[in-house]
């Protein structure tokens, strides 16, 4: 019997911080819901009620990180180009403009995890020193939460 195939994707988001934003307010704080929501509505627009069912199935926002703005979406293996699609068509979450950046394509948990510690390091030791005592203890947090993924 075969399992279930997934494939994981590492994706970067990007906040523009120049365009102006699209309600009042301060810009959102990423969360899995607001990703979710985002990418959800997306699918629904591009690839209507059909394409939205068929890729319910198996996806899942399984991490986000405020700080560094990383997060990793599960998807099934047949339906893992759509949401890669609906994810670039994303153009603002909650209020806030963003731009969704692939970082790395993977079809096993492990392999995806490995390579956004490695990202995630990367990034905390670049922007380390302006970082203040919450933002390090929530990068520690998350980095945590990565480990046990």
């Amino acid at each position: 019997m075969v399992g279930f195939k997934n494939r994981y994707m590492l994706m970067e988001v990007y906040l523009d911080p120049d365009k102006d934003l699209l309600g009042e307010g301060t810009p959102v704080i990423l969360t899995k819901l607001n990703l979710s929501e985002a990418i959800k509505d997306s699918i629904l627009v591009n690839f209507g009620e059909c394409g939205l069912a068929s890729c319910l199935g198996s996806f899942h926002v399984a991490y986000v990180n405020p700080v560094t703005k990383l997060c990793i979406v599960r998807s099934s293996r047949e339906e893992h180009r759509e949401v890669w699609s609906a994810m670039t068509l994303v153009r603002s979450v909650g209020n806030c403009p963003v731009v969704f950046n692939l970082l790395d394509i993977s079809g096993c948990s492990r392999a995806c995890r490995d390579a956004a510690l490695k990202c995630e390091t990367e990034k905390f030791n670049q922007s380390g020193k302006g970082l203040s005592e919450e933002e390090v203890r929530e990068m520690n947090r998350c980095l945590d939460k990565l480990k046990l993924l």
